[in-house]
């Protein structure tokens, strides 16, 4: 089928386009349990919006390039990776527990040939790409690739393509590309040596997979009971999911700075932007520790690094920024980062109901509120996030910032590093009532500056708004630090009332003995003892936790009380303690099934 129509929204390009129905056989027919990456990928693609959780890439096809030669390369990526001919059977209404993957199939491609290009191509490719992401995937039948071929007069110049997060993540589709140009090349490709997806079911079946199962489950709780519940918890941190433009940082200095701190340090480079990206980042938001989703760091096995599969499984972070240098913060990162990387393998539900019964249990809401994703050592790593006409050279800019479209995200900040050598290339989305453009881009300038800082010498870590320009959030008297989190009281005594048909509350900070494995710094001893003046109400302070909980998503400045204590009647000094200590006691508990 042919036909002329208009492509993508930068405006009226013209393109004829056509469906190519490709045919591949020749691989092995298997099937077996989904891997616990898959699991956590399917639990989100059955819940989010598909613009949400499908992925995509551009890939530039060199020149000269035939159109049967780039799906000829296509049909043969199918053949060789079982995760492209793998498909997830399931009864309507239930999760897929099984994969199944095929020895023969078909796909399509669709060519959009045009006389003539866009006046930015790779731009035009990336937002065909975007496009394609709305379209949702069918997990029980559905190639998981979404191919447009952009031609002109015949010729591939780009692949626009929407993946199945299901099966991919940008890793995998960063090996898909390089062995696609190597196809067109006309390389061979090595044998495969990294893990199918079936090989890493059975890995995680074993005892010793189990084992590193639960052990993951040990970490996360330990940072969700005693970490920061949201590294931005201030004034203007709102709602569960923000819409940010993207931000890119394109730097000849930054890269010259990185390399020299690291040959300083002896540090490696990615080590290194990490510990300056969390040093400032705790910075900014007054944090104690930085704690970030770090996904792309659980391939550091061999056998996973070139895996074409989906392995979005984030490696928890927590990095304790109280140290006196950035040098003594360094020598921290590569423990506390390979201790995440470590526990970074998950059975999702088990996760997630970890996850409700420790928030629950310390009246919290984690908040996956930074993400630091280094792409910077994939293979052919050209983001498809950074559009450019041309390869990246160290005739670079000294230091660049780009905006480009916004993204609806489920995080404050999101972080790509792109390339770290010849340039510093980053993509940043952060949300814009916590970062207007001005702070945000002088967050990135300030980046840089910590790092040629750190190039010349130890950088004293009380000096970073001198060094950077990158002041801490100021929060006002109302906040405090409470159980290791920042929090304002009166909002807390706010929420509370509401949720409870608008009742007197009064909240205020009390020492209370430290948990087990809290921060000893003395601020993991503050909790927040909540009096609630009921009227005669039935009330229980169980009532009373359940009904805050349920108003706490979005809200990141509140903390639940560990304490709820039920009185007849507010005293006439309602806005002081002591009023409130001396008031009958009808009950009092922690609200979580155990008494105080």
């Amino acid at each position: 089928m042919v036909s002329e129509r208009a492509t993508s929204g930068l405006g009226n390009t013209r393109a004829r386009a056509r469906t190519v129905s490709v045919a591949y056989a020749g691989g092995e027919e298997r099937r077996g349990p989904v891997t616990m990456g898959q699991a956590n990928m399917i639990r989100c693609i059955l819940r989010d919006e598909p613009a949400l959780i499908n992925i995509h890439d551009v890939w530039p096809a060199p020149a000269g390039t035939r159109l049967e030669a780039a799906v000829d390369a296509l049909r043969a990526l199918a053949v060789r990776h079982e995760a492209l001919r793998t498909t997830f059977p399931h009864p309507p209404g239930s999760a897929p527990r099984e994969q199944v993957v095929s020895a023969a199939g078909t796909f399509t491609v669709t060519v959009l040939d045009h006389d003539e290009l866009p006046a930015e191509p790779a731009r035009y490719a990336e937002a065909l790409a975007r496009e394609a992401r709305h379209g949702r995937f069918h997990l029980d039948r559905d190639f998981p690739l979404r191919v447009s071929l952009v031609a002109l007069g015949g010729a591939p110049v780009f692949v626009a393509l929407a993946a199945s997060h299901a099966v991919t993540d940008v890793s995998a589709l960063a090996v898909l590309k390089e062995e696609w140009l190597a196809l067109l090349s006309g390389e061979e490709l090595p044998p495969l040596t990294a893990f199918t997806p079936l090989d890493l079911a059975a890995e995680e079946a074993t005892p010793t997979g189990l084992r590193k199962s639960a052990a993951s489950l040990g970490h996360w709780e330990r940072i969700i009971r005693t970490g920061p519940q949201a590294m931005f918890a201030e004034p203007g941190a709102e709602g569960t999911e923000v819409r940010a433009p993207q931000l890119t940082l394109r730097s000849r200095r930054g890269a010259r700075a990185l390399a020299l701190v690291a040959e300083r340090t002896g540090g490696l480079p990615q080590t290194v932007l990490l510990t300056a990206w969390c040093a400032l980042l705790a910075h900014r938001t007054g944090q104690a520790a930085c704690v970030a989703a770090v996904p792309t760091s659980n391939r550091y096995e061999p056998r996973l690094a070139r895996s074409v599969n989906t392995l979005a499984q984030d490696a928890l972070l927590t990095l304790d920024v109280r140290v006196p240098s950035f040098d003594v913060l360094l020598s921290k990162a590569w423990g506390a980062a390979l201790n995440a990387y470590r526990h970074s393998r998950f059975d999702a539900v088990s996760l997630w109901e970890m996850i409700g019964r420790t928030t629950f249990e310390r009246g919290s809401v984690f908040a996956r509120d930074i993400v630091f994703n280094d792409v910077s050592t994939l293979p052919t790593a050209l983001p498809s996030t950074l559009p450019s006409d041309r390869a990246p050279s160290v005739t670079g800019p000294d230091l660049e910032l780009g905006w480009g479209e916004e993204q609806v995200l489920p995080t404050r900040v999101l972080t790509f590093v792109h390339e770290t050598d010849p340039l510093l290339r980053l993509g940043v989305w952060a949300d814009p009532a916590l970062f207007p453009r001005e702070q945000a881009e002088g967050f990135l300038v300030g980046l840089v500056r910590l790092l040629e800082a750190a190039a010349t010498g130890d950088v004293p870590l009380d000096a970073l708004t001198e060094v950077t320009g990158v002041r801490p959030v100021e929060r006002g008297p109302d906040w405090e630090r409470v159980d290791g989190s920042w929090v304002s009281p009166p909002a807390v005594a706010e929420a509370l009332s509401q949720a409870l048909d608008g009742v007197p509350v009064h909240v205020h900070v009390t020492a209370d003995p430290p948990r087990d494995g809290e921060l000893p710094d003395g601020d993991a001893e503050a909790g927040l003892t909540a009096y609630i003046a009921s009227g005669g109400a039935a009330l229980t302070p169980a009532g009373a936790h359940a009904a805050f909980m349920d108003a706490l998503p979005g809200r990141p400045g509140l903390l639940a009380p560990r304490r709820y204590v039920i009185v007849q009647d507010a005293p006439a000094e309602a806005d002081r303690s002591g009023a409130w200590l001396r008031q009958q006691i009808l009950s009092e508990g922690t609200g979580r099934d155990r008494r105080m």
